[in-house]
C-alpha cells in the first residue's frame, strides 16, 4: 500500500512511532472521527441490517481506527510529554469524547443492537459474541442512550468535562513532580546508595550544576526516604512528594477543585441515569453487586490486619526509638526506620538484594516462566519506538503436531518502556496497542489480527557500563505488568469486545497480573533470574531465606494501607455531596483503619491517579478483591508444583484465553473447581 502522509492515519500495522509528530494529531483525528461519523450514519440507515457481521463490518472497522490511532496519541501523551504534543492532545481530546459519548448514545444504533438480540437467530450466537452483545446494550444504557432532551445534552457535557478534568489531573501531577529538584551535597547523602549517589551526580551534572540531583521520580525519591541519615533531607523531600499539585504548591498546578468538579459531576452522571450514586454507576459491570458489599469486605479486611498493622508499629516505634534515638517518629522517619529494622532483624537491605537483580537476567527469568508454564516463546523483535530504552519483542507458540505447517504461529507482540524520565507519567501500566480480532474487513489468515500491548515501568536507568539494578520491588512490578500484558496478548477470543483484557470485569482484572507476583518469592525462580552485577554469582540461598522471612514484614500496615485508599475511594463515590470535604472524608476514613496517621499537611489524594485520572473511581478496591483470587489461583500451582507445565496449561486455558468471554468468576471456578475462598490470601501475608 502507498503509506499515507499522515502516520497516525496507517493502521495497516505497528504504529509508526518515530514518525509521529504533533502536527499530526489534529488532521488524523478529524479525519478518522469524518470517517466514523459516515460509518455510524450508513450503520443506522436502511442499507445496513440488524446484523452483528454487518454492522461489524461498518462501524468496528471505523472506530477501531479511529481507537488505535488515538490510543497512540494518549501513549506517546504518557511517556513522551512535549509541549506541542500536550497541546495537540489537549484539542483533539474534546473531539474524540464528544464522539464516542455520542456513538454510545445514539438511539438508532441501540435500536439495531436491541433487534439482534430479539432476533430468533440471537439464541444462535456463539458465547464469546453473546458475551459481547450482552455488554454492548449494558453499555448503552450506561452511556445516556436512553436519555432524552436536555438530560441526554447534559450527560454529554458531563462526559467531555469529565474527560478535560482527568486529562488537567494528571497533567498536574505530572508536572508538579517533574518541577521539583534539589541539589544535594555528599554529606547530606551519607546513608544512601552507591548506585543512587552516581545516577543523582550524573543527573546533576548533566544540567552543569554542583551537588546531586535529588528529584520526586521514585527511582530518586524511595532511596534518600529509606537511606539518608539526613532527617532534614528526609523532611524536605518528602514534604514536597506530598504535597504534589494541592494548595501548598504553584495555583494553577492545584489539583482541589479540579477532583472537586470530578466527584460532583461524576455524582451528577449517576443521577441522570437513574442511579443513587457513582458507586452504583460504577458497580454495573463488576463482580461486587453494591457499595455496601464492597464496604463489609474492606471494613472486614482491615478487621483482620489491624491487630498485625498495630503490633507492626509498635514495634518500629520501640526500634527507633532505642537504635535510633527517634522517639518521636514522624511520617518522614517511617521508610527509613522500617529499612533499618529489617536490616537489623533479617541482616540484609534492599540495596544488597538489588546487586543480583540485573535486568537482563530478570528479564530472562520472566520469559523462562512464560514460556515453560503457557507453552509460548519469547524472541527480540523490530519495531519503531517512541525512546532508544524501549525494546520490543514477539510471543510466538509452536505450530500444533501434525498441522502441516513448520512455521511457529505469532500470537502477540509487546513494547518494554522500563525506565523513568522526564516527561513520562510516574508509576507502571500495561495498556493495549491494539486487540486480537477476527476482522471483518478482511479475508483469509490476514483476518485475524493479533494483539499487542505496552509494558510501562519507571526503574532507575543504567548507571556508566552496568546494566539497571533492580529492586525485589521493581522485580515484582515487571511481573504484575507482564501479568497483565499476558492476559492480553494470550487470549484466544476473536472477538473484538471480549478479547483480551476487554470486556473483563474490573475488579478481576487485576487477577493475572498479581497471580504473576507470586513467582517472585520461589527459590526455584529465582536462583534462575539472578546474578551478582560484579561477580555473576546466582542469589545466594541464605539470603533468600532472609528476604522470606521478611517478606510479611509489615504486611499489616501494608494491607490498611491499601484498604485505606480503597475505603476512601468507595466512600467518596457512595456517599453523594462528599465533594465539598475530600480532605475531610480522608481524615474520617484513616480515624477508622489507619494505625499510622500522616501529618495534616499531606495531600495523597492531589496525586491519587487511578481515580482521579485513570479508571478505578470507585473501583480501587479491585485490588484487594482480585488478591483473593489471584492468591487462590497461585495456590494450585503450590499444591502441583510452581512450575508444573500441565497446571499452567489449565490456567492459561481457563483464565488467560478466555478473557472477557465469559463471567470472571466462571472462568476461575473453570480452573479451580470451586468458588474462591479468602484463606490463600491471609496465609500468603502471614494473617492466617
Amino acid at each position: 500500500m502507498t503509506q499515507p502522509q499522515n502516520p497516525l492515519l496507517d493502521t495497516s500495522d505497528l504504529p509508526r512511532f518515530a514518525e509521529i509528530g504533533a502536527e499530526h494529531v489534529g488532521p488524523a483525528v478529524d479525519a478518522l472521527i469524518a470517517e466514523c461519523e459516515a460509518a455510524l450514519e450508513r450503520a443506522t440507515g436502511p442499507d445496513v441490517p440488524a446484523d452483528y457481521d454487518a454492522l461489524s463490518s461498518v462501524l468496528d472497522v471505523a472506530t477501531e481506527r479511529l481507537g488505535r490511532a488515538w490510543g497512540v496519541v494518549g501513549h506517546l501523551n504518557a511517556v513522551a510529554d512535549t509541549p506541542a504534543l500536550r497541546a495537540a492532545y489537549n484539542e483533539a481530546l474534546p473531539k474524540v469524547t464528544a464522539f464516542f459519548t455520542k456513538l454510545g448514545s445514539d438511539e438508532r444504533l441501540y435500536a439495531k443492537y436491541k433487534a439482534i438480540a430479539a432476533a430468533p437467530s440471537a439464541s444462535q450466537l456463539a458465547p464469546a459474541r453473546k458475551r459481547a452483545l450482552d455488554n454492548a446494550l449494558r453499555d448503552f444504557v450506561l452511556s445516556g442512550a436512553e436519555l432524552q432532551g436536555a438530560a441526554k445534552l447534559r450527560f454529554a457535557e458531563i462526559q467531555d468535562r469529565l474527560a478535560a478534568l482527568a486529562q488537567s489531573f494528571s497533567e498536574h501531577v505530572l508536572d508538579a513532580t517533574d518541577a521539583f529538584a534539589y541539589y544535594a551535597s555528599a554529606e547530606e547523602l551519607a546513608g544512601v546508595p552507591e548506585d543512587a549517589v552516581a545516577a543523582m551526580r550524573g543527573a546533576a551534572l548533566a544540567e552543569r550544576k554542583d551537588g546531586h540531583k535529588i528529584t520526586l521520580h521514585m527511582p530518586s525519591y524511595l532511596p534518600v526516604m529509606q537511606y539518608a541519615h539526613d532527617r532534614s533531607l528526609r523532611e524536605r523531600v518528602y514534604r514536597a512528594y506530598v504535597t504534589r499539585a494541592s494548595e501548598h504548591g504553584p495555583t494553577e498546578l492545584d489539583n482541589s477543585p479540579v477532583m472537586r468538579e470530578i466527584v460532583a459531576l461524576r455524582q451528577e452522571e449517576a443521577a441522570l441515569l437513574g442511579y443513587k450514586t457513582y458507586a452504583d454507576v460504577s458497580l454495573v459491570p463488576k463482580m461486587a453487586r453494591s457499595p455496601g458489599e464492597v464496604l463489609a469486605f474492606l471494613r472486614d479486611l482491615a478487621a483482620r490486619a489491624r491487630p498485625h498493622a498495630e503490633r507492626d508499629l509498635a514495634e518500629l516505634r520501640e526500634f527507633a526509638a532505642k537504635e535510633l534515638g527517634l522517639p518521636q517518629l514522624q511520617a518522614w522517619d517511617i521508610p527509613y526506620a522500617s529499612e533499618r529494622l529489617k536490616q537489623a532483624r533479617y541482616a540484609f537491605s534492599d540495596t544488597e538484594v538489588k546487586q543480583y537483580f540485573t535486568e537482563p537476567k530478570v528479564l530472562d527469568g520472566l520469559f523462562r516462566i512464560v514460556e515453560t508454564l503457557f507453552d509460548v516463546s519469547i524472541r527480540p523483535d523490530h519495531a519503531e519506538a517512541w525512546h532508544p530504552d524501549v525494546r520490543f519483542f514477539r510471543i510466538e507458540r509452536r505450530a500444533g503436531i501434525g498441522s502441516g505447517d513448520a512455521a511457529p504461529q505469532l500470537v502477540g507482540q509487546f513494547y518494554l518502556d522500563p525506565y523513568a524520565r522526564n516527561g513520562k507519567q510516574p508509576g507502571a501500566w500495561m495498556d493495549d496497542v491494539r486487540g486480537r480480532w477476527q476482522r471483518p474487513d478482511m479475508q483469509g489468515a490476514a483476518a485475524l489480527q493479533t494483539p499487542v500491548a505496552h509494558l510501562i515501568c519507571n526503574f532507575a536507568s543504567p548507571v556508566g557500563n552496568q546494566p539497571a539494578l533492580l529492586t525485589h520491588d521493581d522485580v515484582t512490578t515487571l511481573f504484575h505488568e507482564a501479568g497483565h500484558g499476558l492476559h492480553h496478548l494470550l487470549t484466544q477470543v476473536s472477538e473484538r469486545g471480549v478479547a483480551g483484557i476487554s470486556g473483563v470485569e474490573w475488579d478481576a482484572v487485576e487477577l493475572p497480573s498479581q497471580f504473576m507476583e507470586n513467582f517472585c518469592w520461589e527459590w526455584e525462580v529465582l536462583q534462575r533470574m539472578t546474578a551478582h552485577v560484579e561477580t555473576g554469582e546466582p542469589l545466594p540461598r541464605a539470603l533468600f531465606d532472609k528476604m522470606l522471612a521478611a517478606k510479611n514484614f509489615q504486611s499489616g500496615l501494608a494491607m490498611l494501607r491499601q484498604v485505606e485508599f480503597a475505603l476512601y475511594d468507595m466512600r467518596m463515590h457512595a456517599e453523594p455531596g462528599q465533594e465539598q470535604r475530600l480532605q475531610a472524608l480522608l481524615d474520617e476514613v484513616r480515624a477508622e483503619v489507619a494505625v499510622i496517621v500522616p501529618p495534616a499537611f499531606n495531600r495523597f489524594a492531589h496525586s491519587f491517579s487511578h481515580i482521579f485520572g485513570g479508571g478505578y473511581a470507585a473501583g480501587y478496591y479491585s485490588y484487594k478483591w482480585a488478591e483473593v483470587l489471584s492468591a487462590d489461583a497461585y495456590s494450585a500451582f503450590e499444591e502441583a508444583g510452581v512450575l508444573d507445565a500441565e497446571t499452567g496449561r489449565r490456567y492459561r486455558e481457563a483464565i488467560l484465553e478466555a478473557g472477557g468471554s465469559r463471567p470472571a468468576i466462571e472462568s476461575f471456578k473453570a480452573f479451580r473447581g470451586r468458588e474462591p475462598s479468602i484463606d490463600a490470601l491471609l496465609r500468603h501475608q502471614g494473617m492466617a
